[in-house]
């Protein structure tokens, strides 16, 4: 059950990271994060906010090609001795058990997590989560009718990440908060 939800639109990946790196000043270690959104939506430019927040190192690309990627955080950075951030993509895992077989347990108490298509897999790792979905109007599309890796896909078929930078499209950003950690109600971001 969730504690509350709360929704905001922001114009541009500029204004999507500013938002990210609101929240990401407010994170501590063992948040969870789960990313949900079309290919495009801004995942991976949210997660780059966050990590500006954190103060982690930077270099933040989409987690595509990696299963997983640990960012520490910068000890002469905006928050010294803050939480390193893990930034995971589950698209290509199909279930619960195979997140299990990527060891985030050893990390998800000490570091941030953050989990792109991660609905469905995650949830077990944490008593608390802040579940964030995306999206982005796509061309003509309307805001909420994104592309989608297709009818046919499955996990662990290539996909590719459409060019999320160099456009001022509104994306509207809904945060739900899960747990105990998020019973106060939402992050003060927007």
């Amino acid at each position: 059950m969730s504690e509350w939800t709360r929704t905001l639109t922001v114009d541009g990946p500029g204004r999507t990271q500013e938002l990210a790196e609101r929240l990401g000043r407010q994170l501590r270690a063992g948040d969870l994060l789960v990313l949900t959104g079309e290919l495009g939506a801004g995942k991976t430019t949210f997660t780059q906010g966050l990590g500006r927040g954190l103060g982690v190192r930077p270099g933040i690309i989409s987690p595509t090609f990696v299963l997983v990627r640990r960012h520490p955080n910068v000890p002469d950075g905006p928050r010294p001795g803050g939480p390193d951030l893990v930034h995971v993509d589950a698209y290509r895992l199909g279930s619960a058990a195979e997140v299990d077989d990527i060891d985030l347990e050893d990390t998800v108490d000490t570091a941030v997590t953050v989990v792109e298509w991660g609905a469905g897999k995650v949830e077990h790792l944490a008593e608390s989560r802040l579940e964030i979905v995306l999206e982005r109007a796509v061309g003509a599309a309307p805001l909420g009718a994104g592309t989608s890796p297709g009818p046919d896909a499955t996990p662990g078929d290539p996909i590719e990440d459409p060019d999320e930078d160099g456009d001022d499209e509104p994306r509207r950003i809904t945060l739900t908060g899960f747990g105990p950690r998020w019973a106060d109600g939402p992050p003060t971001i927007g």
